[in-house]
């Protein structure tokens, strides 16, 4: 269900594009040094999005590095790394975690319960670090799982769920930014999750799987008024915020690049020319 959250790069500047591989690289070397090998098959755009938010926001200290990789061996890229990269790090391991667990109730796929098992330790560590917050996510994926398998059609219903996981990822802590932080990550969520739903819906129906919307069904039309009201609502909080600090990339994702799976139907692929 991740991986919608991407730049429009034909869209962006090369300044602005070279800034946001910094901090994609600096997530994924986070990621690395915290959880190794398995942590960097985690990575993703969505959590990446998230890091650049908060530190647009609260403006952290950033340690920039250079590195070289196994992706890009030849030459070395700029890392940017702070306390939001390693927030982002460990929410990624956390919810890869719980969406592997999750796959393999539903689905009974063996490799995504391989991967929760080498995952275990890893997101175990995270729980500790955030108890509440790892109590909340693992309760709305719970609340999730029950609906869709009674085969719940009310999209509102289900979406919501995804958008108080999205909501709980947002809040990185209480203060005077907290309510439009949880309603863009709210409504965010909800994108999110009907997104994924219209783009897995020809197979769900052709594997006789569960799609929240079946009740409708794939009307396009329909489905693009629901997601233009929830990016509306989205990105009118995004705008109560006092982001100066990588407000061109924000704007070039929350305003484009969200709107890539749509337009292709399915979830971007990680193009490694992209980062």
């Amino acid at each position: 269900m991740f991986g919608y959250v991407v730049i429009n790069k034909p869209e962006i500047k090369f300044k602005d594009f070279d800034l946001y591989r910094s901090y994609y690289c600096g997530l994924c070397r986070d990621l690395k040094e915290d959880f190794g090998f398995k942590g960097q098959m985690t990575l993703n755009y969505d959590l990446t999005f998230l890091a650049i938010l908060l530190d647009g926001l609260y403006e952290d200290n950033t340690v920039i590095s250079e590195y070289r990789c196994i992706v890009h061996p030849f030459s070395k890229h700029a890392t940017r790394r702070n306390e939001y990269t390693d927030y982002a790090a460990d929410m990624n391991i956390l919810l890869t975690y719980y969406q592997c667990l999750d796959d393999y109730k539903d689905d009974k796929n063996r490799k995504k319960k391989r991967f929760a098992k080498a995952l275990k330790s890893r997101a175990e560590k995270v729980m500790e670090k955030y108890p509440e917050k790892s109590k909340r996510i693992e309760e709305e994926l719970k609340k999730l799982s029950e609906l869709e398998n009674k085969g719940e059609e009310n999209i509102d219903l289900t979406s919501g769920c995804f958008g108080r996981i999205m909501s709980e990822l947002f809040l990185y802590k209480i203060d005077e930014w907290t309510e439009y932080l949880d309603k863009m990550g709210f409504f965010l969520g909800k994108y999110i999750y009907i997104l994924d739903a219209f783009c897995d819906y020809d197979k769900d129906m052709e594997k006789g799987r569960f799609n929240a919307l079946k009740g409708i069904g794939k009307d396009q039309d329909k489905i693009k008024n629901m997601l233009t009201l929830m990016m509306s609502e989205c990105t009118k909080n995004y705008e109560m915020l006092p982001i100066v600090e990588n407000n061109d990339i924000l704007q070039n994702i929350l305003y484009s690049g969200v709107w890539t799976g749509f337009e292709i139907g399915s979830v971007p692929k990680r193009d490694r020319e992209q980062v």
